[in-house]
């Protein structure tokens, strides 16, 4: 019986030779991201309540943008008394978060050569700004994986802007915890890309921060754009993709709920299923079949796997590994018969792995560990999962002796001279001279 299902055909010829496209936003959103940047640079808090008013139908004026202690330990109160065993299962994964990201602390390095001092030294940035939706995406999970690593790196000011409810509280009170376990400086309730330009350029509540990160719409994308380098910014997510690679070895039904799970997002996300069996694609598309109708986010995840999901058979597992690296997409699931280690070393392109026939995509995003803040759109061929490092900055430093000036100034300032740049060798040589 042939599945409903069925995911388009690609070819292994057809991808080997894949161009990465970006998802750009048009300009009309430039546009709109553009004035409300300069309103609120020119106006600060005035547009801020100007825009909650606009876009989320409540009176900002009425309340403090900044969130009180009050609220804060209402939400808490509220947790503890609703939520208290799902909290505890996020404080277990912050655990786990934790201890992954301690490993990426980077303590700088030094040393002396003929007396003189080389080095460069890592410190925390001073701010860091996260963005937290208040919608359908408005994940507590995030919270963890972007306060954690900044946490980790020493940051010392840490700030949430999300958007208010219609009653001017916070609307989700399970992530106010969170942020307030994880020791948050401050929550600010504004959102929308006039939260990005508070966080970016400050108003009279919201101190100007260092770097951005967090996810958002169409509009807080366009405006981290415009504000990157005024500040540091993470990266512009688009929609989420896994490819999953399988041979015979794997079961079928696992790899098709895999794909759903990764397809309910938003309705546009790329599903690929890479395999050297046909016959293992046709079970899992029949697999398909079974699943779909017990799952609430049907709608969303028909609309991913009817426009977005693909199915590619390949020769053998060389293969395979080509395609991945090509596409260099944000997840990858690997459930073939091979050694992990081996695994790891033929995939080189890849925002994050996940091994082994126990190892769903779903784990990495809750709870084991590692960042779900990870490189999409084939990004991952330059960039990296959010982790420490985003929240540092790197300063190199030098203390030469005279030894070394006499010696090497010669040829300092004669490679100085050769760029026309006379102040620079005239800086050398008088120190020779002055001898």
């Amino acid at each position: 019986m042939d599945a409903r299902y069925n995911m388009k055909r690609l070819s292994y010829i057809e991808l080997k030779d894949y161009k990465r496209s970006m998802n750009e936003i048009p300009q009309k959103y430039f546009d709109a991201v553009s004035e409300i940047i300069r309103n609120v640079r020119e106006k600060g808090d005035i547009a801020l309540i100007d825009y909650a008013s606009k876009f989320d139908g409540t009176d900002a004026s009425s309340y403090s943008i900044s969130a009180t202690g009050e609220e804060i330990e209402l939400a808490v109160k509220e947790t503890r008394e609703k939520y208290a065993g799902i909290f505890s299962y996020f404080m277990n994964a912050a655990a786990n978060i934790r201890e992954f990201h301690k490993k990426e602390r980077d303590a700088g390095f030094s040393y002396i050569k003929n007396g003189s001092l080389y080095g460069q030294k890592v410190s925390p940035i001073d701010r860091a700004g996260l963005y937290v939706p208040g919608g359908r995406a408005f994940y507590p999970s995030t919270v963890l994986m972007n306060v954690i690593p900044a946490k980790i790196a020493g940051v010392p000011e840490i700030f949430i802007a999300t958007p208010p409810g219609r009653d001017g509280r916070i609307k989700n009170a399970l992530a106010v915890a969170l942020a307030a376990e994880l020791g948050v400086t401050g929550i600010f309730k504004t959102g929308g890309a006039q939260a990005i330009a508070a966080l970016a350029y400050g108003t009279q509540t919201i101190p100007s921060v260092s770097k951005i990160v967090g996810p958002g719409n169409i509009y807080v994308a366009a405006a981290k754009l415009l504000v990157s380098g005024h500040v540091g910014i993470d990266s512009i997510a688009g929609p989420t993709e896994v490819v999953i690679f399988a041979d015979e070895t794997a079961n079928p039904k696992w790899a098709a709920i895999d794909m759903c799970a990764q397809a309910e997002h938003t309705g546009d996300n790329t599903v690929i299923l890479i395999s050297d069996s046909e016959k293992f694609i046709n079970e899992a598309e029949r697999a398909l079949d079974k699943i779909l109708p017990s799952l609430k986010r049907r709608d969303m995840i028909e609309k991913s796997l009817e426009s977005r999901a693909f199915a590619v058979a390949v020769q053998n597992y060389k293969e395979g590994f080509e395609i991945i690296n090509r596409i260099a997409p944000e997840h990858v699931e690997v459930m073939i018969r091979m050694d992990a280690k081996e695994i790891i070393s033929n995939i080189r392109n890849a925002g994050a792995l996940f091994i082994g026939n126990w190892t769903p995509v779903s784990s990495g995003d809750y709870y084991a560990g590692p960042n779900h803040v990870i490189p999409t759109n084939g990004t991952a061929v330059f960039s990296s999962p959010l982790g420490v490092y985003d929240f540092v900055k790197r300063t190199s430093y030098l203390s030469l002796t005279r030894e070394y000036i006499m010696a090497n100034g010669k040829e300092i300032s004669s490679m100085a001279q050769f760029e026309e740049l006379d102040a620079h060798a005239a800086s050398i040589n008088t120190r020779i001279e002055s001898e």
